[in-house]
């Protein structure tokens, strides 16, 4: 399905998106009911990968298919190795079964966990037979995908001895790994951070407890796009979130103030204002914007396509996990901000964008089985029209993603119509 967008007929100026819970916290705490019963959760995720979690936790012996789900990839992984008698073929789509899985495989092993690859070394499907692991020392890079880290955290209170995590090198992704630990410390599991080493506790039950999952701010990061290419007085307001955030994407606010909109939260609702212009990023007109993002990876696409949108040059560093998400987003990017007039140059770990004042109209954008890809360019219509290939993409995280687009007065119809 390709959609056709273009701005609204009319500027918004005030409007309330409800959005629901964050993919990656709900993803943690159905592992962790997995291992308790005892817990429940409010303001589930509706994402597709959610959904493949919820289900495939539910298997015992078979096949299991997440599809392009790689967080369930990465944390159905660890908790079938640790589930007694389980005998699972764990699979996923071509794009996932090109993705890396060997340093937590490894990780696993060196646990007593029984994996096998069924079809390329160090690559999905896999054979997994689950046993009780008495083992609790391991070690892991530490500037791989925090996924990886996760995943042993949350099985580690389930493992006879806990686990002691030992990483090697200069750690990413940390906000991540700090909201697994504050989960498990949030239903009563003792753990530790300190320097590169995290140990965490065997534990055998927990008290019944309920634990609301706060909205999703990746998700919100596509409203502060939307907010930043409309006009000075726009009023956006999100729900549910908290002062006190978990997620790592929180930093949206403070990068958003480059580019005129201002937040608030009060009580559970999160208020962006377009209270002025973008600044600059220099005196100098060839100086650009510089954001680190290896805490907040899943941010960068949207804020490379409003840097763009807005005029601005950037150059985004901490991008090395982008390679290996559901496309390479780094040359996705490249790949379609040039075609909308970009210049832009990527690494492996990096893009750098200089600032041009003229945008390409009527493009179609290539969305790579990428719902971020679809989510990220979708805000661009506020200033040119364009085309969003495989627009249903977005289900894989935000269902009623145009939907609420529609409600911003966004022009959405189907290429065909």
């Amino acid at each position: 399905m390709t959609l056709y967008l273009s701005g609204p007929s009319s500027p918004v100026k005030n409007a309330s998106i409800s959005i629901t819970g964050s993919k990656s916290e709900s993803n943690r705490l159905l592992l962790l009911q997995a291992l308790y019963p005892e817990l429940t959760i409010e303001n589930l995720s509706n994402a597709d990968d959610v959904k493949v979690m919820k289900e495939g936790l539910k298997v015992t012996t078979g096949t299991v298919d997440i599809h392009h789900a790689g967080t369930a990839m990465r944390f159905l992984t660890a908790y079938f190795a640790t589930k007694e008698n389980a005998e699972i073929t764990l699979t996923g789509s071509s794009r996932m079964q090109e993705r890396p899985i060997k340093v937590l495989v490894d990780a696993l092993r060196q646990l007593g966990a029984d994996i096998e690859y069924l079809k390329n070394e160090g690559y999905p499907p896999l054979r997994i037979r689950g046993k009780k692991l008495d083992k609790s020392n391991v070690s892991l890079p530490a500037n791989i995908s925090s996924q990886y880290i996760s995943a042993l955290l949350l099985v580690a209170p389930a493992m006879q001895k806990g686990l002691k995590l030992e990483l090697l090198g200069e750690i990413t992704s940390v906000p991540y790994i700090k909201m697994t630990l504050s989960l498990l410390k949030e239903i009563g599991i003792k753990s530790s951070f300190s320097g590169n080493k995290i140990t965490v506790s065997p534990t055998d039950t927990i008290s019944a407890r309920s634990i609301m999952v706060e909205s999703d701010w990746s998700s919100a990061s596509y409203f502060y796009s939307i907010a930043a290419f409309s006009q000075i007085g726009t009023h956006l307001e999100l729900t549910s979130y908290k002062a006190e955030s978990l997620q790592g994407d929180r930093v949206l606010a403070d990068i958003y103030n480059h580019f005129g909109v201002e937040t608030k939260i009060e009580g559970e609702t999160l208020h962006l204002m377009k209270n002025a212009h973008p600044s600059q990023p220099g005196e100098d007109k060839d100086e650009v914007y510089n954001f680190h993002l290896a805490d907040a990876p899943d941010i960068a696409q949207t804020i490379a396509v409003n840097c763009f949108g807005l005029g601005l040059g950037c150059r985004i560093t901490g991008l090395h996990t982008l390679k290996i998400k559901e496309t390479d987003r780094l040359e996705a990017l490249k790949t379609e901000l040039t075609k909308l007039g970009a210049h832009i140059e990527v690494s492996d770990h990096h893009l750098e964008m200089t600032a041009v004042d003229h945008i390409n109209k009527a493009v179609s954008i290539a969305t790579y089985k990428d719902h971020r890809m679809a989510m990220a360019f979708a805000p661009l219509a506020l200033k040119t029209d364009l085309y969003i290939e495989e627009a249903a993409v977005v289900s894989k995280s935000y269902p009623d993603f145009w939907r609420d687009l529609e409600q911003l007065n966004f022009q959405i119809r189907r290429k065909d119509q």
